[in-house]
């Protein structure tokens, strides 16, 4: 039995289920954070499948260049988050848009 592209898009297509059941159920910004993140790792797990099916580069060059902002994302994204939880001592987004002012 062969793995075929249809394995990895299969897989993918769940990953990114996954990810937005977490982001739409969840109500606690880390959990919602992680979610985000695994649906951008399905979608490069798609961009690598169809750009090694097609025999293409450019896939497998667009999810380093996700890689690369997904990383200042996790950066700039757990700041605020740690930011926001040493003020408000929770991270439940329920709670968040109170200060809306």
């Amino acid at each position: 039995m062969t793995v075929t592209v249809t394995w990895y898009l299969v897989l993918a297509a769940a990953l990114f289920s996954m990810g937005a059941a977490g982001v739409l159920i969840r109500r606690n910004a880390l959990i919602m954070f992680m979610s985000i993140e695994l649906m951008l790792n399905s979608v490069n797990l798609t961009f690598v499948a169809v750009s090694k099916h097609l025999g293409l580069i450019e896939g497998q060059v667009a999810a380093l260049f996700v890689m690369v902002i997904a990383a200042a994302e996790v950066t700039v994204g757990l700041a605020i988050i740690v930011a926001i939880f040493r003020f408000r001592s929770s991270a439940n987004v329920d709670e968040l848009s109170e200060l809306r002012g």
